[in-house]
């Protein structure tokens, strides 16, 4: 191990009690500083034990085997719990994939900074909240002097990563481990974290390991890249040689599982072309003309969205993209008959839908199905797959029998590919891919005209949203319902709509053929979008770079 090696992990072997395979087999690996090094592959492949492995954060139910030293000199393994404390932090530093849950609701932001600095060194209370500051100044945090007594809920969800961020640098650590760093953000908010880690790792010599199941951050961001499959380095080598002429298999696999984009426009005589104006379909399933609408907050009204004209056709896929406060979410609501529309008119299946109440609205909205984000925490852990399933059954088709209705969740678990022995079991015994599909059957349960699809891919690895996408794309075009496909993923919404509307601050500004919208985007807002998409092609990423650069300075 040289002086310049920060990490490095020698025929790393865990096992958990219980089991009998090996979650990791001889991992080898090794980080250098000022180097990003990626660790990749699908859930399962061992990713995130081998990384909780070198900050010494696998569970008393682990055994592990091997050599995992940091900072060049510190052994992690076989450690007690005094000297482990002793080095996360200091030497080894974590940021974690869900900076909600890593940061503590009851604390400020700066108290947890200067936490983690007085865990390390004797500086008083004073002192270390004046590194806070620093610290939230160096990760982009505006006016952090105001922030820094605020709390984790007050702010965003790439500001709360920039406070992770914060937290792992405070004792200026050896190298970093970044598990999925990205993986909740949209594209702008994963753009700026890159911007931000590249930074950090170029003008601090931070090494920095990071887990990822996104090819494009691979492409934007590492240096050398470890593929892992089964608990296993498969392949590894520089980042632009893997992602171009990959050597393995499973690493071909990954690559193909991809979704693309088309190359674009930025800024150039074809994106500035005539404008993709709302053209709404005939009968359309459902229509927004004019549309404004809010939420009553400490008693008062505060506009969400407005003059929104949104139209979906009969068996038409629509996508909706934007940023996170766009309001997306808020016209999913909408159209889900969660929340009314303030003023403008809005109708499901050409009846207004403002003004149905009770027992019309319920047999109105019976038409319109939901596949929400989380496929764990929109099933109840207490009900077994076909009950979830079998649900919207209960409440709408009352008059069912149990044979039919066991018949009809059969069918169901048939068109989303999944065994009818699914039926008996329950949601924590299953993927995330899996549970997915069940989330969509239970959806499809009524054979609804317009189906929401609310960020249903986001939480998946590439392949097994490559299958999700399979299994929707082949429903759609049995059924053919309508559906409005909420994504911050564009390649996705590429490969999957045929128009598309982008959102910003609560308006749409480009909406017309996905075709046309993502080859010639006329919005400078939706250029950046796609130049902030990060490509697994290297070329192609440095192209995107250069790109969001130059219109960033628009």
């Amino acid at each position: 191990m040289t002086s310049q090696t920060v990490l490095r992990i020698d025929d790393l072997r865990v096992r958990f009690a219980g089991r009998d395979d090996f979650a990791v087999r001889g991992v080898n690996l090794d980080v250098s500083k000022g180097e990003v090094v990626a660790l990749v592959g699908e859930s399962g492949s061992g990713k995130s034990v081998t990384s909780f492995a070198a900050m010494g954060l696998l569970p008393r139910t682990a055994t592990a085997t091997g050599s995992i030293r940091v900072g060049g000199e510190h052994e992690v393994i076989g450690q007690p719990d005094a000297a482990l404390d002793g080095l996360r932090g200091r030497v080894v530093s974590m940021i974690f994939q869900e900076p909600m849950t890593a940061l503590n609701p009851t604390m400020t932001l700066g108290g947890q900074i200067a936490e983690a600095v007085r865990n390390h060194t004797d500086s008083s209370k004073h002192v270390a909240l004046e590194r806070a500051v620093e610290l939230m100044t160096l990760v982009g945090i505006p006016d952090p002097e105001k922030r820094a007594g605020q709390f984790p809920h007050e702010l965003s969800g790439g500001q709360r990563q920039r406070i992770v961020i914060a937290i792992a640098l405070a004792c200026e650590p050896d190298v970093i481990i970044a598990d999925e760093p990205t993986t909740a953000l949209d594209v702008t908010v994963q753009a700026e974290i890159l911007d931000l880690l590249r930074r950090l790792v170029r003008e601090r010599g931070t090494g920095l390991m990071i887990i990822t199941h996104n090819m494009g951050v691979v492409s934007d961001l590492a240096d050398r890249v470890f593929v892992m499959r089964h608990g296993q380095v498969v392949e590894s080598g520089p980042a632009e040689h893997v992602l171009t002429d990959p050597s393995h298999e499973y690493t071909r696999t990954l690559l193909a599982a991809i979704p693309t984009l088309p190359p674009a426009a930025f800024g150039g005589a074809e994106a500035s072309s005539a404008p993709h104006e709302f053209d709404a379909p005939e009968d359309p399933v459902i229509l927004l003309r004019g549309v404004n609408a809010g939420y009553r907050v400490n008693g008062r009204h505060v506009p969400a969205v407005h003059d929104i004209d949104l139209a979906i056709g009969a068996g038409e896929f629509v996508g909706l993209v934007g940023e996170s406060g766009s309001g997306k979410s808020t016209v999913s609501r909408l159209a889900l008959g969660l929340l009314p529309a303030s003023s403008g008119e809005l109708t499901l299946l050409g009846q207004p839908l403002n003004e149905l109440k009770g027992r019309r609205a319920r047999r109105l909205l019976r038409e319109v199905g939901v596949v929400f984000q989380d496929p764990g925490g929109s099933l109840d852990p207490r009900k077994t797959a076909g009950e979830s399933i079998a649900e919207p059954l209960a409440i709408h088709a009352r008059g069912m029998s149990r044979a039919a209705k066991r018949a009809r969740v059969a069918e169901l678990l048939d068109a989303v590919r999944l065994p009818r022995d699914t039926a008996s079991r329950y949601p924590h015994e299953f993927s995330g891919g899996q549970r997915q599909r069940i989330g969509l059957a239970r959806a499809l349960a009524l054979t609804p005209r317009l189906l929401v699809a609310d960020e249903p891919t986001s939480a998946l690895d590439v392949s097994v949203q490559a299958e999700v996408l399979d299994v929707l794309r082949s429903l759609h075009a049995e059924l053919g319902f309508g559906c409005l496909f909420v994504s911050h993923d564009l390649g996705v919404v590429n490969e999957l709509t045929e128009r598309v509307v982008v959102m910003r601050r609560g308006a749409i500004v480009e909406q017309g053929r996905t075709s046309d919208v993502l080859r010639a985007p006329r919005e400078l807002y939706t250029q950046e979008l796609l130049a902030s998409v990060p490509s697994p092609d290297p070329i192609a990423q440095r192209e995107r770079r250069a790109a969001r650069a130059g219109l960033l300075e628009k």
